[in-house]
């Protein structure tokens, strides 16, 4: 069986669909503007610099889903597709995606953010799973809190288990696993696959890959 894994944000999107979700609710006037954008460019520098607190970091981003009933949020989510995410959606993308899925047995986006802003992405590349930070949810409606382990980090190393045993399978059972990653946060499970690349790495990454041999590639140029 092969297995191909990518991340998403600044991987198989030119930007960060968390950070553009948050800046589109402040758009739309359903966060407190300056309060808000204030705290969700905070977490996002924290993202980067390897030091973000994944659980004041939901605690931050799912307050949003459970404030706002789910026709308006769902009205939302589809408004920021097209204008948000699309945009990000670079044609290599698309086209990597695809010699993948004509080829791999197990596709997946593996994302810390939140499954609800991330399976309408993942369905427009036509993955058909998704592993991501789940936003409890009680009688249909978000609670604002993380329903069981955040995909972040270690954390996606345990999700992705976890997915592998509801197929019958381990990472370690496979003939071949692919990760496309751009963040040193994913290092964890970067180190775990047979065959990891870098795709338009932050610099840590970089040097990390460039240490162990790892191809880089760019999505975006």
């Amino acid at each position: 069986m092969k297995l191909v894994l990518f991340d998403l944000d600044n991987t198989l999107l030119a930007g960060d669909s968390d950070y553009e979700w948050g800046q589109f609710l402040i758009a739309k006037g359903a966060v407190d503007g300056p309060h808000y954008e204030a705290k969700n460019r905070a977490f996002y520098e924290d993202y980067k610099a390897g030091v973000l607190d994944i659980y004041a970091f939901l605690a931050f981003a799912l307050r949003p889903l459970a404030t706002h009933p789910r026709a308006l949020l769902d009205a939302w989510r589809a408004e920021y597709m097209e204008t948000r995410v699309k945009p990000m959606i670079p044609q290599a993308a698309r086209d990597l995606v695809k010699k993948h899925l004509d080829q791999a047995d197990l596709v997946a986006v593996i994302t810390a953010t939140n499954s609800y802003v991330t399976s309408p992405i993942a369905r427009e590349f036509g993955i058909p799973h998704l592993i991501a930070t789940d936003p409890e949810e009680i009688d249909g409606r978000f609670t604002g809190e993380v329903a069981g382990t955040p995909c972040f980090r270690e954390g996606k190393v345990v999700r992705l288990e976890h997915f592998l045993e509801a197929h019958g399978t381990r990472l370690d059972c496979l003939d071949t696993s692919w990760f496309y990653s751009d963040s040193h946060n994913d290092l964890p499970l970067l180190e775990k696959v047979r065959h990891p690349v870098a795709v338009d790495p932050d610099p840590t990454l970089l040097a990390h890959a460039e240490a162990q041999g790892w191809p880089v590639i760019s999505l975006r140029h």
